[in-house]
């Protein structure tokens, strides 16, 4: 699945695979230089890591996301990344199976949200794929709210004046990468309502107003 999350983030911003130079936060932090040479930096979420059980790892992951929020540097923050950013910039993270979003779910735009250059043209309301069971149940000062859905209000913010977004939801996948990314966990199954792949599958819809937020991303932190 990591080399899965490769070719989704580079067809959904577009660019080669080539162009994403890979780092596991699991092994360490990123160079200064690595980060800096970085047009934009990606954090995330194609494994079981959770924020919230953490691991000998964490602290040293969430040192380097407060560190592109203090360098101003263009991020952005998918599933896990975005429960990190959340986490190491002061919000709250929580495990809660009940509110458990696992397949496509519908997210209403708040009013910042569709003030917003990269989220406004999507319209109020879209669907997205998604899977997670730990909820950011408050996001970090200073972060705007832009997105939210029936059972979890914090779906995507960005932080005012900085080049930083993050979706608890997954704007690389689209419908076939949700359901290979389903395949390879199968345990999540009966969170989506289905007993089935093939079920799954049949009823999951395409989401392409979120496979246009990172393009839009890019335009918006880098320019023409």
């Amino acid at each position: 699945m990591a080399a899965q999350e490769v070719r989704c983030f580079a067809r959904s911003l577009p660019c080669t695979p080539s162009r994403i130079e890979v780092f596991d936060l699991l092994s360490g932090a990123p160079s200064k230089s690595a980060l800096k040479r970085a047009d934009v930096v990606l954090l995330g979420g194609s494994g079981e890591h959770s924020v919230v059980r953490g691991g000998p790892w964490l602290s040293r992951a969430l040192d380097t996301i407060a560190e592109l929020y203090v360098k101003s540097r263009p991020t952005f923050a998918s599933c896990w990344g975005f429960q990190a950013m959340a986490q190491a910039l002061g919000g709250t993270v929580v495990t809660d199976r009940d509110r458990a979003e696992v397949g496509t779910a519908w997210v209403e735009l708040t009013h910042e949200g569709e003030a917003d250059p990269v989220f406004g043209p999507l319209g109020k309301r879209f669907r997205v794929p998604i899977g997670h069971e730990d909820v950011v149940t408050e996001i970090p000062e200073g972060a705007r709210l832009l997105a939210s859905s029936d059972l979890v209000e914090n779906q995507a913010f960005v932080f005012a004046g900085k080049p930083i977004y993050a979706t608890q939801f997954h704007p690389e996948l689209n419908r076939a990468d949700l359901v290979a990314r389903l395949t390879k966990y199968t345990e999540y199954l009966p969170l989506t309502g289905h007993k089935s792949i093939k079920e799954f599958e049949d009823n999951t819809p395409e989401t392409p107003e979120s496979e246009s937020i990172l393009s839009r991303f890019l335009e918006e932190v880098l320019g023409d």
